[in-house]
């Protein structure tokens, strides 16, 4: 019997995430968990792809999908990678979690030709609500984990990554601001106003 992840329609953000792959490409996804997007790129992309992940669970997941997904710390592994040795490097919802997002940010851009970054918004208007009027850290769709059990020690907001972007010398090729469920805002908004709507953020970067 077929896995039931495995034929569940796949995240609507991640069919978003693989669109901006181009077909063909050599692809490398940091973070890949059970391997959802690697394996959608793999079939709707015909991607050449790679994955490292943290979890022995998760590396087992993916390599029971048939994907080639090795254990993995995106702090400190990467640097083995050579230069621009991939077309893509894709870290989704992951850079909140990790040690250095800095260095790690750098990182995925010297081993891609172009990096595809996905963060959840802390500075959603829901975050602020529950923040400001409940006085606790907030717990939404996208910031799951109750604060004393949380993987992600590096909250942003699209502001403080944007900031980021600009500091190590990246440019922004494309991005959208994404609702809850993964879905492109249609509206044309200043980011300030993406900032406070938007649950998610996708850029697709370059040096």
């Amino acid at each position: 019997m077929a896995n039931a992840t495995q034929n569940a329609a796949p995240r609507v953000d991640l069919v978003y995430l693989a669109d901006l792959v181009d077909k063909g490409s050599r692809v490398l996804d940091v973070g890949c968990g059970e391997g959802e997007l690697l394996a959608l790129l793999r079939d709707t992309r015909g991607v050449d792809g790679r994955g490292i992940e943290l979890s022995q669970s998760g590396v087992n997941t993916s390599v029971a999908r048939g994907l080639s997904v090795i254990q993995g710390d995106a702090d400190t592994d990467l640097v083995d990678y050579p230069d621009a040795s991939f077309d893509y490097v894709i870290l989704s919802q992951t850079l909140q979690a990790t040690r250095r997002p800095k260095f790690v940010l750098e990182q995925l851009l010297r081993v891609g030709k172009r990096a595809i970054v996905s963060v959840p918004n802390f500075g959603h208007w829901r975050v602020r609500a529950q923040l400001a009027l409940g006085g606790r850290m907030p717990v939404t769709e996208k910031l799951v984990y109750s604060w004393f059990d949380t993987p992600n020690i590096h909250f942003c907001t699209i502001a403080d990554f944007l900031d980021l972007v600009t500091a190590i010398g990246a440019r922004i090729e494309k991005s959208a601001v994404l609702s809850a469920d993964g879905r492109p805002l249609r509206m044309a908004l200043p980011w300030w106003a993406q900032n406070l709507l938007g649950e998610q953020a996708v850029f697709l970067l370059k040096r």
